[in-house]
């Protein structure tokens, strides 16, 4: 039986708010009619092998705030768990892309293309270790009706019919996002150039959780589902490094997951505190070998929500492909998940994840309902938006705690949801016993829809396996982890 959940959607392009008179004194031309427009053009460096600095947010035992980002020693203090207000939203720019993109954002709210302030929004840490983060955010309430959304199917084909980025205006556009087409392929940015029949394009998001809050879309006029591959993948690792900036996170939602556009795309924007989850620790998973190549895969420990951290050192091509494979995996199983990618594109976290399939079923608790909290990437991460005063004073590490619990697949379907995506075995029987989510999956998708998947390598990562093909922890003196369950605060 299919199952839906009613859910208000929240307008992210001018092209759903027109009744709203947001943006309306200017030209409607649709991005649809993109080809040959002169838009800026920001190159990014080709090299196949990328250096990766990573800087870390510090650990729960020493924590302070996300560290400047001419500083990577990642200092933390010793005698305060917490962040006031105050410390969160100073936004320094470092990069050309970050530079660019920062001010294509402020000339776009100079413009009013954007339904509220953001920076107007308060913010809190809540008390606490973890400390979550919490927003309060009114514009993004909306008074349009609820929609119902099927939430039981990963991979769905585009729908011309449907809201899409093509439809959205091209003054939300605020460039294009290419390779580079310097001669030695280093990054370039150039003023105005005519775009080509299908660019990757960064647009606003007309409704904004966080400063400089943006959309990636790739290839936009071809009609690609909200699923992705390893060149997409890769294309958002991308977008993160260029940034260069430990306060600009890069986010992803398939369906099921509260993706509610089913076109292409990713979210990112800039928030200078860490998120929870990049201060959480990690562990081997238990079964599987750790490194692979460049490429090392972890598990969250003491997080409310059971998830897979991917780092890489020195080679965004390797992140992309087991990144990839993991999400392919996923959809081919018809299992929801969102991606987090964080530290310029040297780390990933990957959850699935079953909220929306609890509450399509009543079995989430009405209090956490009535909260009005969407689980989507960001809320998992830890960042808590509110659209409703009392719900942002009210809420505390304790309730975000027991909302983000409700995401998370219980153990034994995490560890086999693991096995797909990380070992080697990809057979049809791992996939099936995984998740029986709904009886409907990409096996049975449209022909339109499996071209998706065609091209992904399926990952065998280096080292021996055991006798029953499954990867094992080599590195000497590691300890396989026992059997984590979530333990709250």
């Amino acid at each position: 039986m299919p199952f839906y959940i009613q859910r208000t959607m929240t307008p992210i392009s001018l092209n759903q708010v027109v009744d709203e008179g947001v943006g309306a004194a200017g030209p409607m031309t649709a991005v649809a009619d993109c080809n040959g427009k002169h838009l800026p053009l920001y190159g990014y460096a080709v090299q196949p092998s990328v250096k990766v600095t990573a800087r870390r947010t510090a650990s729960v035992d020493a924590f302070a705030v996300v560290p400047d980002v001419d500083d990577s020693s990642s200092k933390g203090s010793d005698d305060d768990d917490t962040c006031s207000s105050s410390e969160v939203g100073v936004v320094p720019q470092n990069s050309v892309m970050d530079t660019v993109l920062l001010a294509l954002w402020e000339d776009a709210a100079e413009q009013g293309l954007f339904r509220y302030d953001v920076t107007a929004c308060p913010t809190k840490v809540l008390p606490g270790i973890y400390g979550f983060i919490a927003q309060l955010n009114e514009g993004r309430a909306t008074k349009k009706r609820p929609t119902e959304f099927r939430v039981d199917q990963v991979c769905q084909p585009f729908d011309e019919t449907k809201f899409n980025f093509k439809k959205a205006f091209m003054r939300e556009v605020l460039f294009q996002f290419e390779p580079s087409r310097a001669a030695d392929g280093h990054a370039q940015l150039q003023d105005a150039v005519a775009s080509g029949p299908n660019p990757n394009l960064v647009l606003i998001n007309v409704s904004p959780i966080e400063y400089g809050h943006v959309l990636l879309v790739p290839r936009v006029m071809d009609n690609i589902p909200q699923l992705v591959d390893t060149y997409t993948v890769q294309l958002a690792l991308h977008f993160a490094k260029e940034a260069d900036n430990p306060y600009f996170r890069v986010g992803y939602n398939s369906l099921g997951a509260y993706a509610t556009i089913n076109h292409l795309h990713f979210q990112a924007y800039y928030l200078a505190a860490p998120f929870p989850c990049e201060r959480a620790s990690t562990a081997p998973i238990k079964g599987l070998k750790r490194k692979r190549g460049n490429v090392q895969v972890s598990r969250l420990l003491d997080y409310p929500v059971n998830g897979f951290v991917v780092e890489v050192g020195n080679c965004l091509q390797e992140m992309a492909e087991v990144v990839a494979t993991a999400c392919v995996r996923m959809q081919q199983a018809n299992i929801p998940h969102n991606l987090l990618i964080t530290d310029s594109g040297s780390r990933v976290f990957i959850w699935p994840q079953c909220y929306a399939e609890k509450q399509a079923q009543g079995l989430v608790p009405e209090e956490l309902l009535d909260t009005g909290v969407n689980p989507a990437v960001f809320e998992i991460a830890g960042h808590l938006v509110m659209k409703r005063k009392q719900d942002y004073d009210d809420l505390s590490q304790d309730l975000a705690w027991r909302l983000l619990e409700q995401v998370s697949l219980p153990e034994d379907r995490f560890m086999e949801v693991a096995k797909l995506c990380f070992g080697s075995d990809c057979s049809k029987e791992c996939m099936s016993s995984c998740y029986s989510f709904s009886t409907s999956s990409i096996m049975s998708a449209p022909s339109h829809l499996k071209h998706q998947f065609s091209d992904l390598p399926v990952l065998a990562p280096a080292g021996m396996l055991d006798q029953q093909g499954v990867d094992v922890v080599e590195e000497e003196g590691l300890q396989l982890v026992p059997d984590v369950t979530n333990s709250k605060p």
